[in-house]
């Protein structure tokens, strides 16, 4: 079946936003940050991302929010850590862009105008980015947006219909990512915008550079924050600790 998208501009609460997790098993997430992180820490620090984004994520007015969760076996962690009126996808058993593009179907399946997709590892990716793509999206002023990350690839994609060419040939994790992704969809005559850039954690440097910055509670990230300045004190450099 094609799905066609509706034409008419956002009502406030049609737009809806993905999360792309993965369950917080030692070994299989943040795995750049061991060393020095043990695995059981890594583990744990990545936890803490997932509640920071889902409180921020889901205080968003106007957006539904989804988990599209990895493994399938996860589904049980997913209920109980997501707050109350969050859906729940498992991801396809396929590559990132077989995933993207199935999901994004599975948004717009659901009678939404607009679907967002971020990632994970950016727990104090702030709300109001998040609002800006909906803005956009709404007005009919992109087809696709993007959220740059300096290491060149995004933090979100968002789109106004299925657009799965813009998924295919992509190298994923890697430098060329967005420039890929901006490639493919001005092949396809897509028009495109770009949201502020904000950095995602996935090497030690990363994490430096987050815990420099304050995170106030309330502030989207704060939980993370708070957790690894304390726990990882001895690991921290002058200043820092």
């Amino acid at each position: 079946m094609t799905l066609t998208p509706d034409p008419r501009p956002l009502a406030p609460a049609n737009a809806f936003l993905i999360i792309f997790a993965k369950k917080p098993v030692p070994g299989q997430v943040k795995t750049r940050l061991s060393p020095p992180l043990s695995p059981a820490e890594a583990a744990e620090l990545y936890h803490c991302f997932l509640k920071d984004i889902l409180e921020e994520m889901t205080g968003l007015s106007g957006i539904d929010v989804a988990v599209a969760y990895e493994p399938a076996s996860a589904k049980a962690f997913f209920e109980k850590l997501s707050p109350e009126g969050v859906k729940l996808l498992v991801q396809a058993e396929a590559g990132l862009s077989d995933r993207l593009i199935e999901a994004a179907k599975w948004g717009f399946a659901q009678g939404y105008a607009a679907v967002l997709m971020r990632n994970s590892d950016s727990p104090d990716l702030p709300g109001p980015y998040i609002l800006e793509g909906r803005e956009i999206l709404a007005g009919g002023r992109a087809d696709v947006v993007l959220g740059p990350c300096p290491d060149g690839g995004y933090y979100l994609v968002g789109l106004r219909k299925p657009s799965p060419e813009i998924f295919h040939e992509i190298s994923w994790s890697t430098a060329a990512v967005l420039e890929q992704t901006l490639a493919r969809a001005a092949q396809a005559g897509l028009k495109t915008h770009l949201l502020p850039p904000w950095p995602d954690i996935d090497a030690w440097d990363e994490l430096l550079n987050f815990l420099s910055r304050s995170h106030a509670p309330p502030a989207a990230g704060w939980r993370s924050h708070a957790w690894a300045r304390e726990r990882l004190r001895p690991y921290l450099p002058k200043g820092l600790e």
